[in-house]
């Protein structure tokens, strides 16, 4: 009997150092947005400030996985980090449409189940990303928009805000020199000399699960109702544990023709390719290779990870057990 009790503790020690062994290397990536962000576009002040919301963010995140919390609620919260910032083009801080209106878009993706939410088009719901979330887990749909999304964030108990609560005079100045420069070029091409400022994250929980999210406020002088990419499941945002997550920030137009957030995934998945190896291709060969311009940020299920841009800089962000670490231009 005692012999018999010994062998079974001794089960149980080597399953549980087994365990420990195979404990996933929590990690969590972050974005803010892709664009013209060369070096002097900002002033120290401004730079240490963005620096700073990208700390809070990570550590929001960092935080839920360091405690044995799901890749989902680390995304979540890091994402609700940047949508309460006026910092980035997400939640509070959004762009104005071309009607002078801040409209807004998230996606969400489960790396384990494959499930997905997503909304478009919202004017009142606070946090976007908490809505796209409710609906991946309350309802049998992916994507509600404009008013249908509004109604189901109302029977979720959703925070509302007035839409006012979105505008910042900085954003506000910003659509009144686009609609200018618009103007004096008589034409209704969209200005392309600015930054991306959708906001973004992917995890990786110590149960080996990824997940990513997507947030923004669109595209400055966007019209007729326009979505881009961020709400798009394989274009903004894309997770499956078999390959890889990913959160998209850029011209989104583009990222929705070439599936950029699926491509790299599916290099990874089916040709065998490495995490950097398949962002920087879908990156600086196909998005480049068609004049256009943005970034991702990438994980996988053991830990590895990637930012990659072909702008002038990219807002990011990553922290795991070695690594923290934010910046802003292409050259840190």
């Amino acid at each position: 009997m005692r012999l018999i009790f010994c062998l079974f503790a001794f089960v149980l020690a080597g399953s549980s150092a087994f365990a420990e062994d195979h404990d996933a290397p929590i990690t969590i990536v972050i974005h803010g947005g892709a664009g013209a962000l060369e070096p002097g576009r900002y002033t120290p002040e401004e730079e240490a400030a963005f620096k700073a919301e990208l700390r809070e963010a990570l550590n929001a995140g960092y935080g839920i996985l360091d405690n044995g919390g799901s890749a989902l609620d680390a995304i979540e919260a890091a994402i609700i980090r940047m949508e309460d910032s006026p910092l980035f083009n997400a939640g509070k801080g959004a762009v104005f449409t071309r009607d002078g209106k801040n409209e807004l878009d998230a996606s969400v993706m489960d790396g384990a189940t494959l499930n997905a939410g997503a909304i478009a088009g919202v004017t009142r719901v606070k946090n976007p990303i908490k809505l796209a979330r409710a609906v991946m887990e309350n309802s049998e749909h992916v994507m509600f928009a404009r008013d249908g999304a509004e109604d189901f964030a109302k029977e979720q108990g959703l925070e509302f805000v007035k839409p006012r609560y979105f505008k910042t005079e900085k954003r506000w100045k910003s659509y009144k020199d686009a609609l200018e420069q618009e103007r004096r070029k008589k034409d209704s091409a969209l200005p392309h000399d600015f930054k991306y400022g959708t906001v973004g994250a992917v995890a990786l929980d110590a149960n080996g699960n990824i997940a990513a999210g997507t947030s923004t406020g669109g595209m400055t002088l966007k019209r007729y109702g326009r979505v881009g990419d961020v709400p798009i499941i394989g274009a903004g945002t894309f997770a499956d544990n078999k390959s890889c997550a990913v959160s998209s920030t850029g011209w989104g137009e583009y990222f929705i023709r070439l599936t950029i957030a699926r491509d790299i995934c599916a290099q990874v998945e089916y040709g065998g390719a490495t995490i950097g190896d398949a962002a920087k291709d879908v990156i600086h060969n196909r998005l480049d290779g068609m004049g256009a311009d943005g970034g991702v940020i990438v994980v996988g299920p053991d830990g590895d990870y990637a930012m990659e841009f072909n702008s002038a800089g990219m807002f990011r962000g990553v922290k795991n057990a070695e690594t923290e670490a934010v910046a802003i231009y292409g050259d840190e």
